[in-house]
Formats: structure tokens, C-alpha cells, sequence
């Protein structure tokens, strides 16, 4: 059987998976794993496969050992790279500027133009590329493809893409909307007009991806029209650390009487902020633990949270014109009934009705939750975007094989 190697590489650990590209998406992953603490004194490599979890445990130093490591351990198990027909590596690639819109070939230029996109994704594009040197290393004869999550965001509509501030200075430092998240958008979206038996260049929807970061995107005939995060990820919604759409006069009010920094600020938006500054906790079923037992801040943190997830579903009703679907995914949006009941509390008026019932039900599959009557349909589709990208990664590969290229 052929299989993707599919890996995350990110500041300070690496996900990977080795997944079957024509698998459906609710199957488990063959392999999946994480290297842990990269850098730091004591480090950890997971590896789960058939039911059983591989721990190893001790210092990695760099990317490079991590995957050393973990090769390893895979080939000490019988399912290494070297003894499984890989086809090829999928790398996920936060930032793909306006440069790149699709998968890419992993080419030593390719590679460099990942480089010069850093300014945009200081956190991320650099992890990215260190986990495709070091793969490229360990498995010189596979294709290796860039997958960017911004690639589906790239066409957005000028109105939607271009931030009314001073047009030289923000072409100048690349300022616009760029949105994340893009490879959950799009592998959901393509879903759902067969779930509700539409003509997939006939449907209106909105795609919720609400996990610790969470976005929200209209999507027209299969193509996005808008979405909520913008040059970074800390754009749009209240997220799990993140503050999500603010005044930006609160940073300069900060740095004046405040006396912090701007590093400082950057870890306060983006780390201890979203529910988790106002509760104290991220996780979801933790904040539902509290609510129920009366805590006054979860009890705040939930409903600013609802409160900024039905102004942008409000704003994108109106910017779709029709909407035939509403659709929650990722790890809140999957799980947390209550989210997706108070998204969407008391909208009948505009088609909208979900069935308790059905909203009830566990996290098994995509299903459509709202009621018989209702025009919008709501549904819960699970992502798995290893699965979109290891999808991508065979096409461009097969691609490159027929190029002669390997």
C-alpha cells in the first residue's frame, strides 16, 4: 500500500503522520506521532500505531535528531519510511505570501522563497523549512511538497483582502489578509455540498473551525469570499490564548502608560489572551466544568467568545447574499454542543434551526444537525487536514514522476 509521510514541523516540536492518501476521513492515521521539547534538556518522541503507543525519552538537540530519532523508532517497529512504500513527504507551510496558491514541488528555489516569506510568519516559516531541510536529508529519493496554509485564502476579493491603510506602506512590508487555516477550509467546504445534495458550484457556506485557534470563512461556489484571520493568525475570532480582533489602539495604549514592549504585547495577544486570559483555562470542557459550577469569568470568557463568533456568521450571511449551509469543525466545533447551539441560538427567523437532538449526538462522522425544516442546514464535518495534505502531496508527487523528475 502507498502511503504520505505528512509532517508539522513546528518552533519547538514536530507532528508527523504516515497516512493512506485514499483513506476516508474519519480512519485513523497508520502512524502518528510527535517529537516533543526539541532543544530543551529532556526531550520525547510518541509514536502510535495499531492501537499501541512508543515512547522514547530523552535530550534532542535539533530537528534533525527529532526525525533521526523518529525514523528510528519507526524502523525498530517495522514501519519506517525505508520499509513502507512512501510516495511522498507532505510538509505543512504556514506562510505562502501571494507566491505560491497550490501545492509546490520542494525545490532548492522553492525552499529559499519559503525563506524570504519569514517576515510574514516569524514563528513559523522558519520551523517549516527546518523540518524540510533536515526530511529532504533523511529521504533525498521521495518528492517532497509544500502545503501552505494560506494557499486557499490567496484570490480573496480585493474588498475582502486589502486593509484600508496607507496603500505605499502596506505594499511595501506585504500588508493584507492572507487567512489560515486555509487546508481545513477547503477540505471541509468540498464536503459539504454532497452532504446537503447541492451542486458544489451552486452553494453558499460558512465554515467554523473552531479549535484553540479558530477561524471562520464564506465560501461561495467554491471560493472563498472572505475569512476572519488576517495578515497573522490572531486576526478575527476569540480563540483559546488568542485575542482575536481588538482596537489597534489598545497596543499603542499599552506600550504609552502601560511602559510593555512590543515582544510583550506579542505574547499577550497571542498567548494569554482569548478565553484563557479571561478564565484562566483554554480547554473547552474545562470552561464547561466551570460554568456549571458558577464561575463568574468562564461564564464571561464563553459568552465573549459566542458573542464575536455570531457577529462574523451575521456579517458573512449578509456578505454570501444565501446561505444553504453553516458547518462546525475542528476540536470545539466537532465537540462542544453547546457552542454550536449558542452560535446559532434563536436565528429560526433566518432559516436556521438546529435539532438538540441531533447537535447531541457524539463526534462520529460528518452529519447534518438541524432540523427537517430548516433551510440553512447546519452540520458538524470533521477536518483532518493530515489526510488533505498527504491528498495534495500524492498528486503533486504522481505529477513529478511523470516529469521524469524521479
Amino acid at each position: 500500500m502507498a502511503y504520505v509521510l505528512v509532517i508539522n514541523s513546528g518552533s519547538s516540536s514536530i507532528k508527523f503522520q504516515i497516512v493512506d492518501p485514499t483513506a476516508d476521513a474519519s480512519q485513523e492515521p497508520f502512524v502518528s506521532g510527535l517529537v516533543e521539547q526539541i532543544g530543551e534538556s529532556s526531550g520525547r518522541v510518541t509514536v502510535k500505531h495499531a492501537g499501541q503507543k512508543f515512547v522514547v525519552q530523552k535530550p534532542i538537540a535539533t530537528h534533525g535528531v527529532g526525525l533521526q530519532e523518529t525514523f528510528k523508532l519507526l524502523d525498530a517497529k517495522g514501519i519506517g519510511p525505508t520499509q513502507l512504500d512512501i510516495v511522498a513527504a507532505g510538509h505543512r507551510v504556514v506562510h505562502g505570501g501571494m507566491v505560491f496558491s497550490e501545492p509546490e514541488l520542494i525545490l532548492d528555489p522553492v525552499v529559499d522563497q519559503i525563506r524570504d516569506l519569514i517576515p510574514l510568519a516569524p514563528l513559523h516559516n522558519p520551523a517549516n523549512i527546518d523540518g524540510i531541510k533536515v526530511a529532504r536529508a533523511l529521504l533525498p529519493h521521495i518528492p517532497h511538497v509544500a502545503v501552505f496554509d494560506t494557499g486557499f485564502f490567496r484570490d480573496l476579493p480585493p474588498a475582502a483582502a486589502i486593509y484600508a491603510i496607507n496603500a505605499d506602506v502596506a505594499s511595501q512590508n506585504l500588508i493584507r489578509r492572507y487567512g489560515f487555516h486555509g487546508t481545513s477550509h477547503e477540505f471541509v467546504s468540498s464536503q459539504v455540498p454532497a452532504l446537503i445534495g447541492r451542486d458544489p458550484l451552486h452553494t453558499r457556506q460558512i465554515v467554523l473551525h473552531l479549535g484553540n485557534g479558530a477561524s471562520a470563512s464564506a465560501v461561495a461556489n467554491g471560493h472563498p469570499i472572505d475569512t476572519s484571520m488576517g495578515l497573522t493568525p490572531l486576526a478575527g475570532l476569540a480563540m483559546g490564548t488568542r485575542s482575536g480582533d481588538i482596537d489597534p489602539g489598545i497596543i499603542f495604549h499599552l506600550v504609552r502608560e502601560g511602559g510593555m514592549t512590543i515582544d510583550e504585547i506579542d505574547n499577550l495577544l497571542n498567548r494569554k489572551s482569548g478565553v484563557k486570559g479571561l478564565s484562566g483555562v483554554n480547554d473547552f470542557r474545562e470552561l464547561r466544568a466551570m460554568i456549571e459550577n458558577e464561575d463568574e469569568n468562564a461564564w464571561l470568557a464563553y459568552n465573549v467568545y459566542i458573542n464575536q463568533l455570531r457577529r462574523f456568521i451575521g456579517s458573512y450571511m449578509i456578505a454570501l447574499g444565501r446561505v444553504d449551509a453553516i458547518t462546525f469543525t475542528a476540536g470545539v466545533g466537532e465537540n462542544d454542543k453547546h457552542v454550536r447551539e449558542d452560535a446559532l441560538e434563536n436565528l429560526s427567523m433566518y432559516g436556521i434551526e438546529i435539532d438538540p437532538e441531533k447537535n447531541a449526538l457524539p463526534n462520529d462522522g460528518p452529519r447534518v444537525i438541524s432540523t427537517d425544516n430548516s433551510t440553512v442546514k447546519v452540520l458538524v464535518v470533521p477536518t483532518n487536514e493530515e489526510l488533505a495534505i498527504a491528498q495534495k502531496s500524492a498528486a503533486v508527487a504522481e505529477k513529478a514522476r511523470a516529469a521524469g523528475l524521479y
